[in-house]
């Protein structure tokens, strides 16, 4: 069973793993020191929970506590029970889920243990908004998709946003992050992956068009730049999703991409049979 601890005070150094949740230069130094994370959401927290991810304590408003008193049960850690004010004024949000987690990191494993048995993976360059990478992450496990690999620069699929956007597919998809960005797509490739970098320009090879026989990366850019010319040199093909010409008329000449990455990955799952 679970200890509930009654806490009424925002300054009370129990509640320290959910302090300023919104901001984000704090939160990336303080979870990296103290290797943990926060869930957001029941749900959310389950998944975690079921990943097998440790809870270091749960924060839980009064209203949600007999829901939750089974999951709190289950995590076998402090449980602060705090008014919804006191939890606002904590995390620097109104917290409107009533259940907040911190969980325990764990190490992430080498890229290519990561991607060792899968034929569809996506790679992600330098993506810093971490709702991207969460939406992105819950296309993967929608569409099927094996593995997803990080450049060194990618947002924190485990920070709270990414988490929530998710909906706790971070959870479900394995993941790695290189430690080499300029040398990192070589040991893919040796692995035996078809680089194909995803562009906006109209003039590279149509998605639905190319074979996907095999094993095959596809690398996705960052939000406003895209791919880096080092990157886009590597690849063994690029490749765009063709939009429509009532489309280009209309000066819409790409998806966002999040839009983008569901569509391929949809392409190179239905490729794949």
């Amino acid at each position: 069973m679970s200890d509930v601890i009654r806490v009424d005070d925002p300054g009370d150094p129990r509640l320290a793993d959910y302090v300023r949740l919104t901001d984000s230069s704090l939160r990336t130094s303080l979870e990296a020191a103290h290797g943990l994370f926060v869930a957001e959401g029941e749900k959310v927290i389950r998944r975690a929970l079921g990943a097998g991810y440790p809870v270091r304590s749960l924060m839980v408003t009064p209203d949600r506590m007999a829901a939750l008193a089974d999951l709190a049960d289950a995590c076998g850690c402090p449980v602060y029970l705090t008014p919804q004010d006191v939890a606002e004024r904590v995390t620097g949000y109104p917290v409107h889920r009533g259940a907040l987690a911190s969980m325990a990191r764990r190490a992430l494993p080498a890229v290519g243990d990561v991607v060792a048995g899968h034929r569809r993976i996506l790679v992600l360059e330098d993506l810093v908004d971490h709702g991207n990478v969460g939406a992105i992450f819950r296309c993967a496990a929608a569409l099927g998709v094996g593995a997803v690999v990080l450049a060194p620069r990618c947002a924190d699929p485990l920070y709270r946003r990414a988490v929530k956007v998710s909906m706790g597919a971070v959870f479900a998809i394995p993941y790695a992050r290189m430690t080499d960005w300029y040398g990192g797509l070589a040991g893919l490739r040796a692995a035996g992956f078809r680089l194909l970098a995803l562009v906006p320009e109209q003039s590279a090879a149509a998605l639905d068009r190319v074979a996907a026989d095999g094993r095959v990366a596809l690398m996705l850019g960052s939000e406003g730049d895209g791919l880096s010319s080092r990157w886009l040199h590597e690849a063994d093909q690029s490749v765009c999703i063709p939009m429509s010409p009532h489309a280009m008329a209309l000066g819409v000449d790409s998806l966002n991409v999040v839009a983008a990455a569901a569509v391929a990955c949809y392409a190179l799952m239905r490729a794949a049979g």
